[in-house]
């Protein structure tokens, strides 16, 4: 049985820790109407009340919900929030873009960390990332868009405990309820396009992962192999995603 209230105290003593190594107040989030920003949020606001910028940012593919579930949210916990629409900077863009839903959602979310950061440098705080384990290790996640962040609480935290930890935190059934989904376009759904549950990729990501077996021990416990293959092709395809950017060694003598 995880003890929930010692995690949530471990997460807020390291949001508490970094943020003061910054010498910064301040700290700003990114809210979808998701599981991921919903947690995030609730930790930073009883870490550190009012001194946190909440930002939702719809654009003209998000669905209605999204909005709504978050200022539920925001309504419940006291979270002082800001709407700031991307959909004129995404409309501009796409013009001249083919019509790929992957392509324009990626581009999504760099608009809204480009807002995010902008809003950071407004309040002089810093971004608090919202991309769980299961995501970072898939890489299912915009490099330089959601998965970019100075600080995260939450990256060490599987999507499948997480959704244990959000009960306990006391997140709103409608956000518990839905599916996981970036929220790209009208209808998306994390699970859908992985093909998998992450409960079942969970258990199996933790055997290859943390308990470092290999392939064919996980295939002995039970584990569908195709499912296998497509965790490991994922983790080694994304892996640049998690990594600072390579810089050349030069010999100057």
């Amino acid at each position: 049985m995880i003890n929930w209230k010692n995690i949530k105290q471990q997460l807020q003593d390291f949001l508490s820790v970094e943020l003061e190594k910054t010498g910064l107040k301040r700290v700003t989030v990114g809210l979808s109407g998701g599981l991921d920003s919903a947690v995030v949020a609730i930790l930073c606001k009883e870490t550190f009340g009012d001194n946190m910028s909440a930002v939702l940012m719809p654009s003209q593919f998000s669905s209605k919900e999204s909005i709504e579930d978050a200022k539920e949210l925001c309504e419940k916990f006291d979270i002082k929030y800001e709407i700031k629409s991307i959909a004129p900077m995404v409309e501009a863009y796409i013009q001249n873009m083919d019509e790929d839903r992957l392509r324009i959602g990626n581009y999504s979310a760099r608009m809204r960390m480009s807002v995010l950061y902008d809003t950071s440098s407004r309040d002089s705080s810093i971004v608090v990332g919202t991309s769980n384990k299961s995501e970072l290790l898939l890489g299912y996640g915009t490099i330089f868009g959601d998965i970019a962040c100075a600080i995260n609480p939450i990256g060490e935290m599987y999507k499948s405990d997480e959704f244990d930890f959000a009960r306990f935190l006391g997140v709103t059934e409608a956000i518990l309820n839905k599916k996981p989904s970036a929220d790209l376009w009208e209808g998306q759904s994390d699970e859908e396009e992985l093909g998998y549950s992450y409960k079942e990729m969970d258990i199996v990501l933790k055997l290859l992962v943390d308990e470092k077996k290999t392939k064919e021990e996980v295939i002995a416990l039970g584990h569908d192999e195709k499912l296998i293959d497509v965790l490991e092709y994922r983790m080694k395809a994304n892996a640049f995603k998690g990594k600072l950017p390579i810089i050349a060694n030069i010999k100057w003598s």
